[in-house]
């Protein structure tokens, strides 16, 4: 059987929780870090707090689902038994920034079709067997303004009408004007322009208290975002996964405008144990007056190119050059900061400003990490969190605190980071509003995808507007050191900065799926890990240039999908634009958006074409193939008829491989396929499987001539079949919804398709005896169709829907297909049933790098359980 070659010739993927994240704001530079004046003073309760009445509007999350176009630009979801309108936003006001944090639901119900009540009715799902989550679903947005440029927060608000529930919502469709809207707020800014919002927006602002604002964004991050956390030391990032159940006690410090340290015990448990009004602001305000820079951003930018050694009295220059090596302090570290402009005979303007901004960043920095560990070592704690905007994602920032947590606690307590660290005040207010459910949230359940758009234009725009004058933002080369002691002169040249305007790329939409579920046939949930292959420099840039080369004819086919018109033409060079700049950002900081594999990395291309309206790049061309095989499928199935069992097996799994690994000089990578044989013609002879999950994985010759045949291989020993196919197109992946009219064209050739699609609900019109309740199901094993909660070419375990992770409940065999699935991820996964892998290598690097073989060298790995 021939290989597809209409499929990714290169990389021939397919599905794993598709990944979007939105840019966090560009409406303006900041100016520090937004911690206001509480974050130097002790907490204090909030006044004029606003009774929490009765009849305010609650929200009614019942029900509650994702429905229509999942890749919508203002992206809505269905309340369907909520009555009242509510706001779905929250604010921190500082004295630097407003970070926003706001809900957008979809609005349109989508009713479940015959295929999916039938399949959810037999897999226990509507009787009570699933638990029901009460959860928020849809997309939690991240924004930030300066709150001097209060005016345009106002009318951003306005203009997405975000107060009332988003422009989706029943009382602005209906015109109506909702009375006495609430909406939450934390920090100065909520009291100091409360009558701002109320004479702009005719809302009222709910003051939440500002340090329990900081701690429930924190604990709610910890818990549920599988990649918030790092460490970065000498400009590595390492991101670090939390165990939950020794998650408390930790220092959290919030470094703002000042810098507020409090030790967290548990959730709504915590002290302000210290703090110290030398923090962002300081470092801005001192900077502004000695350099004359105009904003934040520009004074770190200074920093990049700075000596701070024509500054700042180094080790070196008490030493005559050398190391104090008895303490441990190398040449270079900074024994006073500015100390040489003492004995200097200079005037201010005589001094670089790159060389003060350095200064002051390092002095600022590391007396924050110092002053943080000594409180660390107060309270016998070793895990401290860092967060607030005067971070932003600055790699000197990080790494000088990361450098004065380990020098003083000699490596004892680590310094880490979050990624979302400016948005913690403003999480936390979201979170205060009653019945939201987030409570019950899981790591699971949120999905954070990449940044595309922005709050006034999307991404599309911008690309379309500047066309290739558009870069995605880098950051600076990393810095060097040298040994225990500071800083070398950074490497870094030109106006290259990571600025807060692109450190917002780091910031994604966080989705809030109540559907999904950790895959309950792992053998190890903790150990898992999806990605076969991490990437590496070296691995980075031969993806990226893969990618790269096959952008074109990515761009043909997409843009073809849309009846080749003008505006898909628009928007085809618009995605191509993006996509690269994206690349672009990625290989200058790999670790930009979280732990980064080759699966997310081609999740990112699935989602970017989602973000500019290409739903389904190659539709067209699946349609062809699939006509294609089903018309040579009756031939198939009657020579497989007319073999032996042992020879039909074969045959079967050579079909599956799109390839004859015997005849076509092709070698088999891994070749468990006697032992698969053993197992299912002789060891339970008699005793099939009982239920078995096959992956598939592309439309046309993939699936109908490969694994519907085996399917009905399994159906006809009595296995029940459940077919697992994407839930949103990815490359030419057939999908759940493409699935039962490919299987139902297929079973008017056999009958044993025929029956098991009856009884599994893939075919409806042969049904109409069957009662609802299914007491007079036919005798025949059901073929079913789920899908799995991913629109990428990749699937991730951890994050999978609820109907597969049902269907999961009663399987025994599990089967693996194709590059996405079973070498690019899960390769080395281990489950809790016999899993066959099958999969042909289409690309040369990876045979190589996995089993030392060659392009199209085949796998067939069979793990029995009882091997495991």
């Amino acid at each position: 059987m021939a290989a597809n070659n209409n499929s990714d010739p290169i990389l021939d993927e397919g599905g794993g929780g598709g990944v979007k994240h939105e840019a966090a704001g560009e409406a303006g530079e900041g100016k520090g870090g937004g911690g206001g004046a509480a974050a130097a003073a002790a907490t204090q309760a909030p006044a004029a707090m606003l009774p929490r009445s009765g009849s305010r509007p609650q929200l009614d999350l019942s029900g509650a689902a994702i429905h229509g176009n999942l890749e919508d630009r203002n992206p809505t979801i269905l309340l369907p038994n909520q009555s009242d309108d509510i706001s779905h936003l929250a604010l921190d006001i500082g004295g630097s920034l407003i970070k926003l944090v706001y809900f957008s639901r979809h609005a349109e119900h989508s009713s479940e079709d015959k295929r999916k009540l039938s399949t959810k009715r037999r897999l226990g799902m509507l009787n009570g067997g699933r638990r029901s989550y009460p959860v928020l679903g849809g997309r939690l947005h991240f924004v930030k303004f300066e709150t001097g440029k209060l005016s345009e927060c106002l009318d951003f608000i306005s203009s997405k009408q975000l107060h009332r529930g988003g422009v989706d919502s029943p009382s602005w469709r209906s015109g109506a004007q909702p009375d006495n809207i609430v909406i939450k707020a934390t920090g100065g800014g909520a009291f100091k322009y409360a009558d701002l919002f109320k004479e702009r927006l005719g809302v009222s602002l709910e003051k939440e208290d500002e340090m329990d604002c900081l701690v429930a964004g924190a604990n709610f991050l910890l818990k549920s975002i599988r990649h918030e956390a790092f460490t970065h030391m000498d400009g590595q990032k390492e991101y670090v996964q939390i165990d939950q159940n020794d998650l408390f006690p930790f220092l959290l410090v919030n470094v703002g405008s000042g810098v507020s340290i409090i030790k967290v015990d548990g959730h709504g448990k915590f002290q302000r144990v210290s703090g110290t009004n030398v923090g962002g602001g300081t470092y801005w305000g001192l900077g502004r007056l000695m350099t004359k820079c105009k904003s934040f951003d520009e004074l770190l930018e200074l920093s990049q190119r700075g000596d701070n050694s024509t500054i700042d009295m180094l080790v070196g220059d008490i030493y005559g050059g050398l190391d104090y090596s008895k303490i441990g302090l190398s040449a270079s570290t900074i024994a006073s900061s500015f100390g040489k402009t003492i004995s200097d005979d200079k005037e201010l303007s005589d001094y670089r400003p790159e060389d003060i901004s350095l200064s002051l960043l390092r002095m600022i920095s590391y007396n924050i990490g110092q002053i943080s560990y000594l409180n660390a070592l107060r309270y016998g704690l070793k895990r401290i969190f860092f967060g607030g905007f005067f971070i932003r994602g600055h790699a000197y920032t990080m790494d000088t605190i990361s450098f004065a947590v380990n020098f003083w606690s000699k490596g004892e307590a680590k310094a880490m980071f979050l990624r979302h660290e400016g948005f913690l005040g403003a999480l936390g207010a979201f979170m205060s509003y009653e019945k939201h459910g987030l409570d019950d949230l899981r790591i699971h359940h949120l999905v954070e995808r990449f940044p595309m758009g922005a709050p006034y234009i999307s991404w599309m725009e911008k690309f379309v507007q500047k066309g290739t004058q558009i870069t995605a933002p880098v950051p600076v080369g990393f810095p060097v050191t040298t040994g225990m002691g500071g800083f070398e002169r950074p490497t870094a040249k030109g106006d290259i900065l990571r600025s807060d305007a692109s450190a917002a790329l780091n910031v994604g939409v966080l989705h809030l799926v109540p559907t999904l579920d950790v895959f309950p046939l792992l053998e190890d949930p903790k150990m898992y890990e999806p990605n076969t292959i991490d990437l590496d420099l070296n691995e980075y840039k031969y993806w990226f240039k893969v990618l790269s080369d096959h952008l074109s004819d990515l761009v043909d086919k997409a843009v073809a999908s849309e009846g080749g018109t003008d505006d898909a033409k628009r928007r085809g060079d618009a995605f191509a634009h993006a996509f690269s700049a994206h690349l672009a950002r990625l290989m200058e900081e790999p670790a930009a958006y979280g732990k980064f594999g080759l699966a997310n990395l081609l999740e990112l291309r699935e989602e970017c074409l989602r973000e500019f309206q290409f739903v389904d790049a190659y539709v067209s061309i699946k349609q062809r193939e699939n006509e294609a095989s089903l018309a040579v499928l009756p031939d198939l199935l009657m020579e497989l008829d007319s073999m032996n069992e042992e020879a039909r097996l074969l045959a079967l799994i050579e079909g599956v491989l799109a390839a004859n690994i015997f005849d076509w000089g092709s070698r088999a990578c891994i070749d468990d396929f006697d032992m698969f044989k053993k197992r299912m013609l002789a060891d339970k002879k008699g005793q099939p499987y009982k239920r078995a999950l096959l992956f598939v994985d592309n439309s046309g010759a993939d699936v109908v001539l490969g694994m519907i045949p085996l399917a009905r291989e399994l159906l006809r020993n009595g296995t029940e079949v459940v077919l697992v196919a994407n839930s949103l197109p990815a490359l030419n992946d057939v999908t759940a919804n493409e699935l039962p009219g490919i299987v139902a064209e297929a079973a008017k050739h056999c009958g044993i398709l025929r029956k098991a699609a009856e009884a599994g609900g893939l075919i409806f019109d042969a049904m109409a005896g069957i009662q609802d309740d299914l007491k007079d199901e036919p005798v025949s094993v059901p073929l079913m169709v789920v899908e799995n909660g991913c629109g990428s070419p990749c699937i991730d375990f951890r994050q999978v829907s609820s109907e597969l992770a049902a269907a999961a409940k009663d399987a025994d065999l599990l089967i693996l297909e194709g590059m996405g699935r079973s070498l690019h991820t899960n390769l080395n996964a281990r489950f809790k049933c016999d899993t066959l892998k099958l999969a042909m290598v289409k690309n040369q690097r990876l045979a190589e790098k996995l089993f030392n073989g060659n392009i199209y060298d085949c796998i067939c790995k069979f793990e029995p359980v009882h091997l495991t």
